[in-house]
């Protein structure tokens, strides 16, 4: 059997032997395995870091098994403390009810409605009572939980850990039992919940589940991991146009670990556009290949073709955008303007560090023309146009002993 669909972009598999071969019974059977996939409604809107699971599961349906789209509506009011350096502000139930319904309207644009089974966990959780929950918490101990490499780094700096974070893992493990899961699919931040569910169903007499794991998609900053909150996010909403130019912001060495992770191409076309760059091809060109591909995937065929002519109108004949912010920024007499601190200071990077990555990614324009010297000086008595990746543009004029001015 041929495993590569099913697997291609998976971080690690557990166990993968006992994985390959419960897939070749199920098809030697023709029975449809239970895939699991779990989301917190914590926010409205779905990014392309949540469709790395979306697109797994897909495949699966594509096998012919059962995909499971489980929505948290009970452990998003909790509120999943992984990766947290604090405990997280609990959502009402209002407000993960509707984040839930704007889920459901969302994955639908990557899942087969027809072959996907929607599921909600207060359907079980509410039920299992502080009985329930003192039976379910008394499956692991503290020892354990501190094991995970987050609490364990706020119990040892002194970081409160609300108990309640400790019960999470232990829900998602319950998931896995209440569903009869036969895997669950997970970031690789979610390695020790996924495997609390495998210990959960060996206690309660079932076939513990196989896990997959995917990578953490990096933001459009290639730094941080792909947020909402942190701006550097392209939603599944997203207009065309402007989900199109978030894609050709990225840097020519995140652009490949955009077609790694987010392309449905074949493996091996996309090592013939690696190859093509190597020996010459522009960049932007195989970017907007990207581009074309991922908007058509939400919004059609016409409206991915529609973006990206949008897009070559707009730059390739050297238009710029009409709203350019002009900001002066002050300077002592006898230096000029580090391009990091003015990439900063004129909000097109959050830090002079991301500036400085951007520059090593060939990311950075000054008039147009590509920076590679992290130590150029921008000298007042002149206005620059800078610029970060393809969407965010600035006017910076170094004035000595001024203010930053906008």
């Amino acid at each position: 059997m041929d495993f590569t669909e099913i697997e291609r972009g998976t971080e690690e598999i557990i166990p993968a032997e006992e994985f390959r071969a419960r897939l070749a019974q199920a098809r030697r059977e023709g029975r449809r395995l239970r895939v699991k996939a779990g989301f917190d409604p914590t926010a409205k809107d779905l990014h392309l870091g949540h469709t790395l699971l979306l697109n797994k599961l897909r495949a699966f349906q594509e096998a012919g098994h059962e995909a499971i789209f489980l929505i948290g509506d009970f452990t998003g009011m909790i509120g999943d403390p992984t990766g947290k350096n604090e405990t997280r502000k609990p959502l009402t139930r209002e407000q993960v009810e509707e984040n839930a319904r704007t889920y459901r309207e969302q994955v639908f644009k990557i899942l087969d409605p027809e072959r996907t089974t929607i599921a909600f966990n207060s359907h079980w959780l509410d039920k299992l009572g502080a009985e329930g929950m003192i039976r379910l918490s008394a499956q692991h101990t503290v020892a354990r939980m501190l094991e995970r490499d987050d609490f364990a780094k706020r119990y040892a700096g002194g970081q409160p850990i609300a108990v309640h974070e400790f019960l999470y893992p232990l829900l998602q493990g319950y998931d896995s039992v209440a569903l009869q899961a036969d895997v669950e699919l997970g970031g690789t931040d979610q390695k020790f919940n996924l495997l609390v569910g495998r210990h959960l169903q060996s206690a309660a007499g079932q076939k513990p589940q196989c896990i997959l794991t995917v990578p953490i998609l990096e933001g459009l900053d290639g730094v941080q991991k792909m947020s909402k909150s942190l701006g550097n996010y392209v939603g599944v909403n997203d207009a065309p146009g402007e989900m199109f130019g978030k894609l050709m912001s990225v840097s020519d060495t995140l652009m490949w670990r955009y077609y790694d992770l987010l392309s449905f191409r074949p493996l091996a076309e996309i090592a013939h556009l690696r190859a093509a760059v190597a020996d010459g091809a522009n960049p932007r060109d195989i970017k907007m290949q990207l581009g074309v591909e991922i908007v058509s995937r939400f919004h059609g065929t016409q409206a991915g073709d529609a973006a990206q002519a949008a897009f070559v109108a707009q730059f390739s004949r050297g238009a710029l955008p009409d709203d350019i912010p002009e900001i002066r920024i002050g300077i002592a007499a006898e230096g000029g303007l580090a391009i990091a601190r003015a990439l900063r200071e004129a909000g097109l990077v959050s830090s002079n560090a991301e500036g400085n990555r951007m520059i090593e990614q060939r990311a950075v324009r000054v008039d147009q023309e590509r920076v590679e010297d992290r130590g150029l000086l921008l000298l007042p008595g002149r206005q620059y146009l800078l610029q970060v990746g393809s969407r965010r543009y600035a006017r910076v004029e170094p004035v000595v002993g001024g203010d930053q001015q906008v």
